[in-house]
């Protein structure tokens, strides 16, 4: 990404989110420019979202296409620009849910599955991993059982998940989701703290 000031590379998490309100209601206010650097921001995010779904590029390709063309299509109904992140992730997830029941009816095998996994070549999710903290995060997060690398792939970049939704898609009860959610992330902070080289025997156990 060469325009750091306007939509260049974040950390993920509330700096992200934020330049995405700042960007989509740049985009709102006139700024044609707003809408490409909105994309460049958050495209390697959705990329990721999408992917934890199990769909090989070509669809998930479609799939980010899909959502940013609903973004154009409905964007005057998003009236809280802050949302602008969580709105696009749930889009993209529930697109990527729809792909995934459409490919299961065609497939008579059903081999499509809601594993998620790391991407083996260069794309747009690199951009994301770029740095040695993400890559580690991810790293870990590979290590841990299924139930877990699905459950947080899915929510990752979503600062409001739909908990609803998610339920249904990964079969699971909803009351479940956020308990779930918390020890996945104690396993996984037991992970990183390993790779640190710190001993955390004793506190999370």
């Amino acid at each position: 990404m060469t325009d750091a000031a306007r939509g260049g590379a974040l950390s993920d998490g509330p700096a992200r989110w934020e330049r995405a309100a700042e960007l989509f209601a740049d985009w709102r206010s006139g700024d044609a420019r707003a809408i490409d650097d909105l994309v460049r921001l958050m495209t390697p995010v959705l990329w990721h979202v999408v992917r934890a779904y199990g769909l090989d590029r070509p669809l998930a390709e479609d799939v980010v296409q899909t959502t940013w063309l609903a973004l154009v299509r409905g964007h005057e109904k998003i009236s809280d620009f802050r949302s602008i992140s969580g709105w696009l992730t749930t889009a993209a997830r529930r697109e990527a849910w729809k792909v995934v029941k459409r490919e299961r009816r065609a497939d008579a095998t059903d081999d499509v599955v809601l594993e998620p996994m790391l991407p083996v070549q260069e794309s747009a999710e690199t951009t994301v991993t770029a740095s040695d903290e993400a890559r580690l995060l991810w790293k870990a997060v590979a290590a841990l059982d299924e139930r877990c690398r699905r459950l947080l792939r899915v929510i990752a970049f979503d600062d409001r998940p739909d908990y609803a939704t998610l339920a249904a898609e990964l079969d699971m009860p909803v009351g479940s989701i956020g308990p779930t959610r918390g020890r996945c992330l104690v396993k996984l902070r037991a992970r990183l703290t390993h790779a640190d080289g710190v001993d955390e025997r004793g506190n999370d156990g």
